[in-house]
């Protein structure tokens, strides 16, 4: 079956930033995991940290949150300390992401921001800061 959906995924010092655009069935969500593995291969011997943009993501497909909880616990395992999730407020989106990412989980936690000067901030303050804070990728 054919990828549907798209991202934009990069590194910043210890955080990894992605913005999701479309709607996402299990190919996208396979191919957004193995690239994000890959990117946050240099970051696994320490804390770090990573803010995901939602707003232009439209939800996913069941067998895509699959793919998504086996990440989630990759990552957890792997160092992630704090995510930051931006979107304006969505009940359909809360929902699905609770579902698939706890709040806590250990050393772990996650926080929704309705903008990113909100989550930067948030990440500096918890020890993670971006150089270049601000998103910056064009459509």
């Amino acid at each position: 079956m054919e990828a549907h959906g798209h991202f934009d995924i990069w590194r910043d010092n210890t955080v990894i930033l992605a913005r999701l655009k479309g709607q996402w069935n299990s190919e996208m969500a396979q191919t957004y995991a193995n690239d994000f593995k890959a990117l946050a291969e240099p970051l696994l011997n320490q804390d770090w940290a990573h803010i995901v943009y939602l707003d232009d993501w439209e939800l996913g497909t069941p067998e895509f949150e699959a793919v998504i909880l086996e990440l989630v616990q990759w990552v957890i395992e792997h160092g992630l300390k704090r995510t930051a999730q931006v979107y304006s407020p969505s009940m359909l989106k809360q929902f699905q992401m609770d579902r698939m990412v706890k709040e806590t989980q250990g050393d772990f936690v996650r926080q929704v921001f309705a903008n990113e000067q909100q989550a930067f901030a948030w990440l500096e303050a918890e020890g993670y800061p971006v150089e270049n804070a601000q998103l910056t990728l064009v459509d």
